[in-house]
This record gives structure tokens, sequence and C-alpha cells, in this order.
């Protein structure tokens, strides 16, 4: 079964290239690659061709099939390790570096499924497929999901003016940003502090900043006496035990 795969403007717009392993297989043939058919091949040439009256030892024709045997196996086992590999990497998130024209484009995203065609391993991501040769990261999704957040993070503090500057005509922005952070997870706040460290130490001398310019309210209420344990709420002398309501005396 053949894979279709996407082209525009005449090019092959992911990283399955069946012009690049069809040049594989040809240096192969050619002798660019030496595989378990063309190792065999030099083996019954060597044979075909030995000099009558020196032949070759029957021991050097052993160990020449032992070697033989051991290349078969490798890549046997090579193909079986690389089948588990892409089979383990269905529903995780990697990062493919696909080389076009000597430039190396990154590509993201979660495999959906694996193909195999003929030799070569082939990963599905957002549709398209790729060749597991240009795996080059495979990415914990909590981590992923704090690189992006960390890049969004940085990016609105440095629309943030420097924390001599700040005026009360950011708070409504800071805020934004500050309950944004709040409701981080302890594992991406952690990523933020020690990836974007610039943009982290710029947020606290912001954060310290305002609350010089405009100090929190709650520090207006917390402890003043205008709320619990004043005389206007609980434990006061207006309600229970006051002498006004209960066991007042007025009615008996």
């Amino acid at each position: 079964m053949a894979i279709e795969v996407p082209v525009k403007n005449g090019e092959i717009v992911n990283g399955y290239d069946p012009t690049k392993e069809a040049e594989e297989k040809k240096q192969e043939r050619s002798g660019g690659a030496l595989g378990k058919e063309a190792f065999l091949q030099l083996l019954v040439a060597q044979m075909k061709y030995q000099d009558p009256l020196e032949p070759t030892s029957n021991t050097e024709y052993i160990s020449q099939l032992a070697t033989f045997s051991s290349l078969e196996e490798m890549q046997n086992m090579r193909a079986s390790l690389e089948s588990t590999q892409a089979t383990s990497l269905v529903g995780k998130t990697v990062i493919m570096g696909v080389e076009t024209n000597g430039v190396t484009n990154y590509i993201s995203g979660r495999v959906d499924q694996v193909r195999k065609e003929g030799s070569k391993t082939y990963l599905s991501i957002d549709g398209d497929w790729y060749n597991l040769d240009d795996l080059d990261t495979v990415v914990d999704d909590e981590y992923m999901e704090a690189t992006l957040i960390g890049e969004d993070f940085e990016k609105e503090i440095a629309k943030m003016p420097d924390p001599k500057q700040l005026t009360i005509a950011q708070k409504e922005r800071l805020q934004a940003i500050t309950g944004a952070y709040n409701s981080l997870s302890a594992y991406q706040q952690k990523y933020i502090e020690k990836y974007h460290k610039d943009a982290y130490n710029k947020f606290k001398a912001l954060v310290v900043r305002m609350n010089e310019l405009s100090p929190p309210a709650t520090e207006d209420t917390e402890g003043s006496g205008n709320t619990e344990g004043s005389g206007g709420a609980e434990g006061g002398g207006s309600t229970e035990g006051s002498g006004s309501a209960e066991g007042s005396g007025s009615g008996d």
C-alpha cells in the first residue's frame, strides 16, 4: 500500500520523500551501503573465482559465513528495535527535524499512527508522514505545555514597560498577567522561573512597583477590625448575649 502525501507547488510538504528513499536503495545496490545481499554476493564471487592452485581454506569460509550470519542478525535486530520504538511513540509528542535543501525544519506534534514501507518506518503527525530517521526529540506532554506557556509569558512581559516607568495605567494588564501566572501549576511556574529568568525577574519587579503605586486593597481590610473580630459582626455585643434580645427581662 502506497503512502499518499500532500504536494504543494510541485514539492512534498512533509518529511516523506520517495525520491530520497529511491536514491538510498540505489546506493545500497551500487555498493554505497554493504547490505547482507551484497555481502553474500561477494562471498559467492570469492568462491567462484578463487585460485584453484591456492584455494581458500574451509576455515576462512566458515569465518566469513559466521560474519554474514552476525550481520544478518544485527540487521534483523535493528529492524525489530526500530519497529518497537516507532510503536511506542504512538500518542506521544515528538519533534521531527526534516532537512530540505540543506535547511533543517522542525515540526512538532502528536504521533497518530505508524506505517512501514519496505525497510523504512514512517510516523503520522497531524495527517502527514515523516521518516523515523528524522526523529529529533520525544517530548513529555507536561513539559511541552510548559514550554508553550513559558513562551507566551515571556512575550506578555516583554510588552510591559520597565518597572521604573510603570504607571497606574498598566495596573489592569499586570493584574491579568498575575492572575494567569497564579493559575499555573507548580511545575509550570518552576519552568518559567528556571528557563525564563529575565522575564520572571521583570515580572516580580513590576508587581513590587505596582504595589508601591497602588497598595493592594486587602491590606486595608484584613486585621483592621472592620470584618472578623470586630464589634459589628462576629463576637460583637449587638446580637447574642447582648441583653437587647434574649434574656433581656423586658418580656417577663
